[in-house]
């Protein structure tokens, strides 16, 4: 006697359902894209001043604005600490700013939490100057008005790749929420 096999006849509706989303996709793209991000200091670039925006913490803030709920607050330490490594500031300034960077979103998100673009690129340029501005006196130099004025082209490079980033941010995303098939 033959087996029924709900598998055999040609179901229009059996390839949309019992699908799930890929658990390393969902968990591993925003870590992957921020790490990875914080690898490009090691980019051959040569400049007399920093020119390269801190893309790590770029990114890092476009995952915290786009999906508030998706990095943990204990994820600044690990990430600040790769940033750390590559970056070439002191061990702990990334760390302590990374971490302090998902707290101050994450009191934002609790008190706005309806908020459109134009809020989250003022949010995340007030972050980039906060955050460059302390990374400059972190970073061992003696701190005068002459360092910060260097620091300035690296801002508004990191402002005007912010709209790029939550961009490239809300495609992943979107991979990152595609769902595929579960076997079995």
């Amino acid at each position: 006697m033959e087996q029924f096999n709900p598998r055999a006849r040609s179901d229009p509706y059996g390839k949309k359902i019992n699908r799930d989303q890929s658990p390393v996709l969902v968990h591993g793209i925003p870590w992957a894209t921020i790490i990875v991000a914080s690898l490009t200091p090691m980019l051959p670039i040569i400049a007399a001043a920093p020119v390269l925006p801190p893309l790590g913490l770029i990114f890092m803030v476009a995952w915290r604005l786009l999906r508030p709920g998706l990095l943990p607050l204990w994820a600044g330490f690990p990430l600040g600490l790769f940033d750390d490594l590559y970056s070439g500031q002191p061990l702990g300034s990334g760390i302590l700013l990374f971490s302090l960077t998902l707290i101050a979103l994450d009191m934002l998100e609790v008190r706005f939490p309806w908020r459109n673009f134009w809020q989250n690129w003022l949010t995340a340029t007030l972050v980039f100057l906060v955050y460059l501005g302390l990374a400059t006196l972190f970073s061992g130099a003696n701190p005068s008005l002459r360092q910060f004025v260097v620091v300035v082209p690296q801002l508004l490079l990191s402002i005007l790749l912010f709209p790029i980033v939550a961009s490239i941010t809300a495609l992943l995303d979107r991979i990152r929420l595609l769902r595929v098939r579960r076997i079995g």
